[in-house]
């Protein structure tokens, strides 16, 4: 009976550490990507990315130059990342992410947006984010506009790290 009065608590401590552990760990792994990437989309065109830490660390900011410089925020919300894309269609998606089991890959869900005129106008309603190793990343963002989607791969090469 002892044994289960310890292993109880123990077993809670372990499941709660778990937890925030999980909950923080999203943003932390888009941390890592600080610095310039390029490469190329899946039509062939170059690509340039650049992550940056703002706000003393607590959001990751990622800009699109020569994709209407395109600028995307990703921070922590609670137990949760979001991601809240500032788009050239001047509208602002905002998507919930969630975290792969094998903690390589974030997919962002369309949760809801800013200055967007109907559910059926553009917007971006999705997002993948796969660290494939240090120094090498791929992004899928899908565009939806009505009942169509349009789908965009970037396969994209650390050039500089932390900027």
């Amino acid at each position: 009976m002892k044994s289960i009065r310890i292993a109880v608590p123990v077993l809670f401590l372990l499941t709660a550490a778990s937890t925030f552990a999980q909950s923080q760990k999203p943003l932390d792994l888009m941390k890592t990507l600080s610095g310039i990437w390029a490469g190329k989309t899946s039509d062939g065109h170059e690509a340039k990315e650049v992550y940056r830490l703002a706000s003393n660390g607590s959001v990751v900011m990622s800009e699109m130059p020569g994709h209407d410089n395109m600028i995307s925020m990703f921070h922590q919300d609670g137990d949760r990342i979001m991601l809240t894309h500032y788009c050239s269609m001047g509208n602002q998606p905002r998507m919930v992410g969630t975290l792969s089991p094998d903690g390589k890959t974030i997919n962002f869900e369309f949760l809801d947006a800013t200055n967007l005129s109907s559910p059926q106008a553009g917007h971006i309603h999705r997002a993948v984010i796969t660290i494939v190793d240090a120094n090498h990343l791929t992004e899928d963002w899908y565009f939806q506009q009505g009942d169509k989607e349009h789908h965009e791969h970037f396969d994209l090469e650390r050039q500089k790290s932390a900027v």
